[in-house]
């Protein structure tokens, strides 16, 4: 009698598993919790990562998406009033929140070389550096990123994609998140990655007056421009210092220059930058010739450019042309975008631009295997779900981007709120004086800028790649944390 129940029960085993392959459907409402442990600055403790999908509803209870997390919570810690909790996201749109997760801020990171190049055997280790000593952290991945997917197929895209819907939906997905994790009485900080600075300079502002939670911090790293205008002479000048640093880097500049440390070397362009480039292009056309010669002498100076290729784009040089003529005439190779650091090989040393970002796919090659092995193999989630490095989220709707406009909103109403940008010099897609210049233009009024710092580092896009970065980089987010967390009894107040 064993024998054919057995079989029974192996057919509908088969039969279940032959349907869920079939249908591939990502669970609403899921988690899995495994136990660890983590020596953070000499000091090991317990914690516990939570993998799984929370649904985001509709305006009638419905569940149309879900979303994939991991959240770690360090364990012999009970009071859960004092202990801050980090929300992080990453960015593109459309990119999953792999980047900081398991190379930066959480309790694993993956196996690469000390400048962030891929190494094999792929795999994880444990991070010393995690901020997860001060910090429970949240790694959330929006819709049709990571695992994160829509539910109901004839969801409407514009209820996901764009500037303005993202930081809704996101918003209200955190408003449960809180109050499932018993996290209301937390401090809270938001940190984002590229256009994830875009979603939580929003979302400071959107959870603040839709939710009325109160923040204590924004952690920016690599940040876009939060919709704060510099078109013409403002966003071709301020390209500048990036230029120099990137050609610090690969020994082009003149003598005088290379030999000074990089930091060093930079306040000298910034000043020429701001007080005689950006004027100076604001004249156009009507630009004397000989003023025009003395500035492109100087951008050349600066760049590692020729005069000639700078004259001949009437000094408003393109960061593509520059990430292809740079090392043109020295050895022929490209340089990243991302990461300027990073050489590509392009079909042809003729051209405007380089025919691939050679960082990027460098990243590509170290995270996707790791990921997946530590989601799947280590963190114990499985599904047949693809996970989506970079998901299909377009057309994105940036009508009404105000987000920088937003923060500076969320700041004023709330004395608690600071924020510190992060930058890498290498970095030429969000590069760092552009960053420089976002929180300059924050605060108009300049009464808060005793709550807005920056912090740059010797890398590029992810400066948490560059071994001697993912130290400085998590200790400067420690520090933000300590000294914005206020102490027992301290008013939030002008």
């Amino acid at each position: 009698m064993t024998k054919p129940i057995l079989t029974i029960l192996l057919c509908f085993a088969f039969a279940v598993n032959t349907t869920a392959q079939k249908t591939r459907k990502l669970p609403g409402d899921s988690t899995v919790t495994t136990n660890w442990e983590v020596t953070v600055k000499g000091k090991r403790f317990p914690y516990t990562a939570t993998t799984g999908t929370q649904p985001v509803w509709d305006e009638d209870g419905k569940a149309i998406a879900a979303l994939e997390y991991t959240y770690y919570e360090r364990t012999d810690i009970t009071n859960k009033s004092t202990r801050p909790l980090i929300i992080s996201f990453n960015g593109g749109p459309g990119s999953a929140s792999v980047w900081m997760h398991i190379a930066y801020t959480g309790p694993r990171i993956l196996e690469i070389d000390s400048e962030g190049y891929p190494v094999q055997p792929y795999g994880i280790k444990e991070n010393p550096y995690s901020v997860l000593d001060v910090a429970d952290i949240v790694f959330v991945n929006p819709v049709n990123t990571g695992y994160s997917r829509i539910l109901i197929k004839d969801t409407p895209k514009e209820k996901f994609f764009g500037v303005n819907a993202d930081i809704k939906y996101l918003a209200e997905w955190l408003n449960n998140f809180v109050s499932r994790k018993s996290r209301w009485t937390s401090p809270k900080y938001l940190v984002g990655e590229s256009y994830g600075t875009t979603r939580v300079s929003g979302l400071a502002l959107e959870l603040q007056n839709a939710h009325w939670m109160y923040l204590n911090g924004v952690i920016l790293v690599s940040p876009t421009d939060l919709g704060i205008e510099r078109g013409g002479p403002v966003d071709a000048g301020l390209r500048l210092p990036y230029f120099a640093a990137t050609a610090w880097y690969h020994k082009v500049l003149p003598a005088d220059l290379q030999q000074k440390d990089l930091v060093d070397m930079l306040p000298e362009v910034e000043e020429f930058t701001i007080n005689e480039l950006i004027p100076a292009l604001s004249r156009g056309g009507f630009l004397s010739e000989q003023k025009k010669k003395e500035l492109a002498a100087k951008m050349a100076r600066y760049s590692g450019l020729s005069e000639k290729a700078i004259l001949q784009h009437n000094l408003d040089v393109p960061t593509q042309f520059f990430w292809k003529d740079l090392l043109r005439e020295k050895g022929g190779f490209t340089v990243g975008r991302l990461d300027s650091r990073y050489k590509g090989i392009d079909k042809m040393e003729a051209g405007d631009a380089p025919d691939f970002n050679s960082e990027l796919t460098s990243w590509l090659h170290a995270f996707t295997p790791a990921i997946n092995y530590y989601l799947r193999d280590v963190l114990k989630y499985k599904t047949d779900i693809k996970y989506n490095m970079f998901g299909p989220v377009h057309p994105w709707n940036r009508d009404g981007d105000k987000t920088g406009e937003n923060l500076r909103q969320a700041m004023a109403e709330n004395p608690f709120m600071n924020v510190m940008i992060q930058s890498g010099y290498y970095d030429g897609a969000c590069d760092y004086f552009n960053a420089k210049y976002t929180m300059w233009q924050l605060d108009p009024s300049g009464k808060m800028k005793d709550r807005l710092s920056f912090k740059g580092y010797r890398s590029g896009h992810m400066m948490y790649l560059r071994s001697e970065d993912l130290v400085t980089s998590n200790e400067d987010i420690r520090e933000f944390i300590l000294k914005s967390t206020p102490k027992k009894g301290q008013a939030a107040k002008y």
